[in-house]
C-alpha cells in the first residue's frame, strides 16, 4: 500500500480555540499554501513573522486528509525547488507586504491585487537576500 503524500502548512494558534491556517487572499479566492518542503514552509513562516504577522507553526499533514469540499478555499501546492514565473506565483515563495486582518477579508481585494502586481524587483532582491541569510 503506497503512502499518501505529506505536505506542510502554516497554522496560527495551534491547539487553541482560535487555531487557523495561513491563507492568501487573491482576487475573490482564499488560497492556502501547501509546501512539499518543510524548509520552504519554515522560511515562508519566518518571512511572515518579519512582516509582523503572529508566529506560525509548520505542521505536516497528509494531502488526502484535506477536505477541499468542506471549506471554500483553493489549495496551492508549492513544490520543492519551485521557481515562480510571474508576480502571482512569487506570492507562493514570499508573502505580500500587507497583513490582512480577518475583517479586511471582506473588503474589495482588487486594490490589494493591484498593489501586489506593483512589487518592485528591489523588494524581491531584498527578500532573496533575507532567504539566503537564513541558510
Amino acid at each position: 500500500m503506497a503512502s499518501s503524500k505529506r505536505v506542510f502548512i502554516l497554522l496560527y494558534n495551534v491547539g487553541t480555540d482560535n487555531e487557523g491556517v495561513h491563507s492568501l487572499q487573491i482576487q475573490d479566492r482564499t488560497v492556502v499554501l501547501m509546501f512539499e518542503s518543510e524548509d520552504d514552509a519554515t522560511r515562508y513562516g519566518l518571512l511572515l513573522e518579519a512582516q509582523d504577522f503572529p508566529p506560525v507553526s509548520v505542521e505536516e499533514i497528509d494531502m488526502e486528509d484535506i477536505d477541499t469540499e468542506q471549506f471554500d478555499y483553493d489549495w496551492q501546492l508549492v513544490p520543492a525547488g519551485f521557481v515562480p514565473e510571474n508576480t502571482l506565483e512569487r506570492l507562493f515563495l514570499a508573502p505580500p507586504e500587507a497583513n490582512l486582518e480577518p475583517d479586511d477579508l471582506q473588503t474589495d481585494t482588487k486594490e490589494r491585487v493591484e498593489e501586489v502586481e506593483e512589487v518592485e524587483m528591489s523588494n524581491l532582491d531584498q527578500i532573496r537576500r533575507q532567504l539566503e541569510g537564513l541558510l
